[in-house]
């Protein structure tokens, strides 16, 4: 049964963010405009970016696209690109920037769109509908470079031998292909407090989308396009993406680089960019009641300070 979208740790962003009447703020990830919806209550303009058309074609529907000016502006791009985007519609400072990394409920729950292996549906697994898609990474790649893909992203420890059994079984066509050949390789066994073939079905996600590039290239853009004061929420459901966020603000906040007392004091680095950096949030028990899907949730946020945005050569994440 398809789950009704219900926004992650929605209150908690809307608390990092604070935004106010007004105030220009970004929703990176705009999926069924839930973040969005609340800022817009909130009196803020939102400038909402989505790579998958059918979101930006269901937030067409928002009436505040229709007002004048647009209260709502739907961009069909890769958050990565919002500083070139804004630029061309005016828009130089935001107030804030909420990211909630990572697939849809919406995509998640269409089987056409081959996210899931909770039903069968084409090997896809692509936010855009467009480039290369999971059957034609998994089809055609080397055997070396699938076991390197499951083995970073989705942190498979035996992703040899999962790459063999799926290049053994090529071609794959079907959701139900990769992960049956996944439980065969790993010994699935019904009941299980989870399915082997999840770190599969994430890893060939992450590649074919380009997610961690891409959520580095957001949070840096996000560093150019804040204001003194401008306010950064992300939410992320994985470690991998959590490690790249939270080495980002780190970085980001730090004045200088740390040093050993028995070396020479290093040189001064670039005055912080971002303040106030929040410790880990977490869903409650209630809102994991609730939405199952949020219990693997993280939030960090951060305000940006006065200073100029860093260099990229001084962008370590």
């Amino acid at each position: 049964m398809t789950q009704p979208h219900i926004p992650v740790l929605l209150d908690e962003v809307v608390a990092a963010l604070d935004p106010q009447p007004g105030n220009v703020i970004v929703d990176a990830t705009f999926g069924a405009g839930g973040y969005t919806r609340a800022f817009l209550d909130r009196g803020a303009t939102v400038h909402a970016f989505d790579r998958d058309p059918q979101a930006i074609a269901a937030g067409a529907r928002f009436p505040e696209t229709g007002e004048n000016p647009p209260r709502l502006v739907l961009h069909r791009r890769r958050f990565s690109e919002m500083v070139n985007a804004l630029a061309q519609a005016g828009v130089a400072r935001v107030d804030g920037v909420a990211m909630d990394i990572g697939v849809s409920s919406m995509q998640l729950d269409q089987a056409g769109r081959g996210f899931a292996f909770s039903a069968e549906g084409p090997l896809d697994m692509r936010m855009s509908g467009e480039g290369e898609s999971a059957a034609d990474f998994l089809n055609a790649a080397r055997e070396e470079d699938i076991a390197d893909v499951l083995y970073r992203y989705g942190e498979e420890r035996q992703s040899r031998r999962v790459a063999r059994a799926i290049v053994a079984a090529r071609p794959l066509e079907t959701t139900g292909d990769l992960a049956r050949v996944v439980r065969k390789a790993l010994g699935y066994r019904p009941g299980a407090p989870k399915d082997p073939a999840t770190r599969t079905f994430q890893a060939v996600r992450i590649h074919v989308n380009a997610e961690l590039d891409e959520l580095e290239g957001g949070l840096r853009a996000a560093e150019r396009l804040l204001g003194r004061g401008g306010r950064l929420a992300v939410v992320t459901f994985h470690s991998l993406e959590d490690r790249i966020v939270k080495q980002f603000l780190r970085e980001a906040a730090a004045a200088k680089p740390a040093t050993s007392r028995h070396l020479p004091e290093a040189e001064a680095g670039p005055p912080p960019a971002f303040a106030r950096v929040s410790k880990a949030i977490r869903p409650s028990d209630a809102e994991i009641a609730r939405n199952p899907r949020a219990r693997s949730a993280t939030l960090r946020s951060a305000v940006r300070t006065g200073a100029p945005a860093r260099k990229p050569q001084e962008q370590a994440a």
